[in-house]
């Protein structure tokens, strides 16, 4: 491939340093590339239609090998593109030497990750969305079960296990519209691009774009073959993603402990202990939970690799795509695993403690004209005077109401009660059971 001005080659330990495999899966989508390429020479005369034919034909059963993976690898191929040319030239001999007119590695490179990245970015949504669907239905199943909501891991007010696990649905969507946006800029062709600043053949980069169904074109040369702010986005999706999931896995084993009570694990979602017969463990949770980490490592480790490169094109680029793909592959993994684990598990969490309906209490004095910092001091102080007596605020009397002050009500009473409470909020999007139902509404439309 570097032709006549090298007359030696590579040591074997520097063969093996600079060679990568990582982007053999990139396969399929360098030959559709190759394939836009040839159409686009022979449309712009650059080559002649029977080279230009049996170019295609033989791109055309390479792709035929990938697609069966019965495609093989060399050793000597010092990437997907070397492999693709090297087994063009076995099919149709020297006429393989004219597939890379027009074109350079650099060019030919981001082409196939763009092409890889719109494809699995919208692969990415998909999942997303079918998490986002799977955690509606359980929030449908739970519209009415009523829990605490926690603000510093205290009770904070009663809303409903519905509502809370909504919160990871309405995570999903956003991560999904986040893949959508970035896939819309990722889709876009650099090919025509050359090395660095172009061609002097008349190559059609539109046709190309057009015939691979991208967005259009990158209109600076060097842009195009020298940044990788693309997968600098596409990692950021894919670990944005993994701590959203990794909050809801923290949360599965806080809840599977025996202090929270929440649920059960399934014998299919969980593990036992190798010394301690009694344990039910919950090490998937815990895998997506530190997977998660390394994940936020690749943004730092994408970012990195780009901070002092000058334009345009370096071979310390060749490192995005083991990032990337390390980030993708886990986001794909750990989405199917949550889906498996969210469907082996049980809920039955223990309600709120009745001083999570404090608020309750001191809006009903607001409701009077007191001023909300007042009533907060008034109920904050009724809630240590109960304390000081061995009472709940849910035993609370009317005594000990207007014992504080004399505007409390013996109907604020029933406002003690967190079903109540939930039943009572006004406000779109709590925790109310039609505020969930009307979310699981919306959640499955724009699903």
């Amino acid at each position: 491939m570097w032709g006549g001005r090298f007359k030696g080659s590579l040591s074997e330990a520097m063969w093996r340093f600079t060679t990568d495999e990582s982007d053999r899966r990139l396969l399929q989508v360098d030959i559709e590339g190759s394939i836009a390429h040839v159409e686009m020479l022979c449309a712009t005369n650059v080559i002649e239609p029977q080279e230009a034919q049996t170019l295609a034909k033989g791109l055309r059963t390479i792709l035929a090998e990938a697609e069966a993976d019965e495609f093989a690898f060399q050793a000597t191929d010092e990437d997907v593109h070397t492999a693709v040319e090297r087994r063009l030239g076995e099919i149709v001999g020297e006429t393989a030497g004219k597939l890379h007119t027009g074109r350079s590695r650099n060019d030919q490179v981001a082409l196939d990750l763009r092409l890889y990245l719109s494809r699995a970015g919208a692969q990415r949504a998909e999942q997303l969305h079918r998490f986002a669907g799977t955690v509606a239905s359980m929030a449908e199943t739970h519209a009415e079960t009523v829990i605490p909501s926690y603000t510093h891991l205290q009770q904070a007010q009663p809303t409903t296990l519905g509502h809370h696990l909504l919160t990871y649905a309405w995570m999903a969507l956003r991560g999904a519209d986040r893949f959508t946006d970035a896939v819309g800029r990722i889709a876009m062709s650099p090919l025509g691009a050359g090395a660095s600043a172009g061609s002097s053949l008349p190559l059609d980069r539109d046709a190309v774009a057009k015939d691979l169904e991208l967005g259009g074109v990158i209109p600076n040369s060097l842009d195009a073959v020298g940044s990788r702010d693309f997968v600098s986005e596409y990692v950021f999706c894919c670990a944005q993603s993994m701590i959203e999931l990794s909050r809801l896995a923290e949360e599965i084993v806080l809840w599977s402990t025996k202090e929270f009570g929440w649920l059960s694990l399934g014998d299919e979602v969980s593990t036992g202990s190798s010394a301690l017969p009694q344990k039910r463990n919950p090490d998937i949770a815990e895998l997506i939970r530190g997977r998660a980490g390394t994940v936020a490592g690749d943004v730092t480790a994408i970012l990195a690799l780009q901070k002092a490169l000058p334009l345009a094109y370096n071979r310390d680029l060749q490192e995005d795509k083991r990032i990337v793909f390390h980030a993708d592959d886990t986001l794909a993994s750990a989405l199917g695993a949550m889906v498996e684990l969210l469907g082996g598990l049980e809920f039955h969490p223990p309600g709120p403690g009745s001083e999570t309906v404090s608020l309750d209490l001191a809006e009903e004095l607001v409701r009077r004209g007191v001023s909300f910092r007042e009533a907060h001091t008034l109920v904050g102080e009724l809630v240590a005077l109960l304390e000081a007596r061995g009472k709940t605020l849910s035993e609370a009397t009317i005594d000990d109401l207007i014992e504080i002050d004399q505007r409390f009500e013996e109907a604020d009473l029933d406002r003690l009660d967190p079903t109540a409470s939930v039943r009572a909020r006004a406000t779109s999007g709590s925790g109310s059971p039609e505020s969930v139902r009307a979310q699981i509404d919306e959640i499955r439309r724009r699903i």
